[in-house]
């Protein structure tokens, strides 16, 4: 692996929770649970335990600098991102574009 796909680490997202019901649909309590997904997350060396993934990734590209990160690495991290998160969603009948739109 390259530094690029190594400077900020997370693991997949799991499948989705949804246990059914009448009020919500399975696409948009995915879409709820992966942009309020927490997993530890490791961006140069530093873990953040237990992180709100999209929220850090969101700051993250916001200042790469700051992270010790280079704008690289970090469209590499969302890129990760939404095709691991995409893939969830799209499962639960949603679409990658809405996660897409969060960032």
């Amino acid at each position: 692996m390259t530094r690029t796909q190594t400077a900020i680490q997370f693991a997949s997202p799991t499948i989705v929770p949804y246990q059914g019901g009448c009020v919500t649909e399975p696409a948009f309590f995915a879409l709820d649970y992966l942009v309020n997904w927490r997993a530890d997350v490791t961006v140069a060396g530093v873990l953040h335990p237990d992180a709100p993934v999209l929220p850090l990734l969101k700051a993250v590209l916001a200042d790469p600098q700051q992270y010790r990160v280079t704008p690289e690495q970090a469209e590499a991290a969302r890129a990760q991102f939404l095709e691991q998160a995409g893939q969830a969603l799209e499962q639960q009948g949603g679409q990658r574009a809405w996660l897409e739109r969060e960032f």
